[in-house]
């Protein structure tokens, strides 16, 4: 959606959450306004090669694969998606990628061929659920995996990644618990943040910052 729409929803779903939860609303007034920034377009399949690079690494380490990635089969700013379903696994390690990696990158790359990966056009006609069930088939993406791209790309407002660490955490500290909080645990008490779960995840990850 376009930006300032989108920036009204964010506002509206701070008063809604702030109205139903007097913890939460306590760290949105700390807090401040809720910094997700979706993006209107996007491609998922150069989205998922960033995320495939980025997983168990972080920062310039992930940043440096992933941009060699983008030389040796795009234009430096965007991958191909040809070029990586044709790609050699030997040309795909000497980027600095695991076999697993590689091997995930040439799984989404025949996925997205075939369809079973949604083009962005199909994509945002797709239910959340929908859209997990379809891109989890690709090799080592899981569902935490889309749910971020549903929330930070797409900016759907009510997704509740309940599995993600943090989000356990913060909700573990908001609530002063004696014990971390399970994710099954969890699900339950975010019935009351519907239809702006993603907003509420977004201030249970600053909880757990510290924020």
């Amino acid at each position: 959606m376009p930006d300032k729409v989108f920036q009204r929803a964010l506002r509206k779903a701070e008063r809604s959450l702030s109205a139903v939860d007097p913890g939460l609303a306590r760290v949105i007034a700390r807090v401040g306004p809720c910094g997700i920034e979706a993006e209107p377009s996007f491609d998922p399949f150069n989205a998922l090669v960033r995320s495939i690079c980025h997983q168990q690494l972080h920062g310039k380490a992930a940043e440096t694969i992933h941009k060699r990635v983008l030389v040796k089969f795009g234009d430096g700013a965007q991958a191909e998606l040809k070029k990586l379903h044709r790609a050699r696994l030997p040309s795909m390690r000497a980027c600095g990628l695991s076999e697993s990696k590689s091997l995930a990158i040439k799984d989404l790359a025949a996925k997205c061929l075939d369809g079973t990966v949604p083009a962005h056009a199909e994509l945002v006609t797709l239910s959340d659920d929908a859209a997990v069930e379809r891109i989890t088939q690709v090799r080592g993406i899981g569902r935490w995996t889309v749910e971020m791209m549903l929330m930070f790309r797409l900016g759907r407002l009510d997704v509740f990644p309940i599995d993600d660490f943090g989000i356990r955490k913060g909700f573990t500290l908001l609530r002063k618990l004696k014990e971390p909080i399970t994710a099954k645990a969890l699900l339950p008490h975010g019935e009351r943040w519907k239809p702006y779960r993603t907003v509420a995840s977004w201030y249970l990850w600053r909880v757990a910052d510290g924020g």
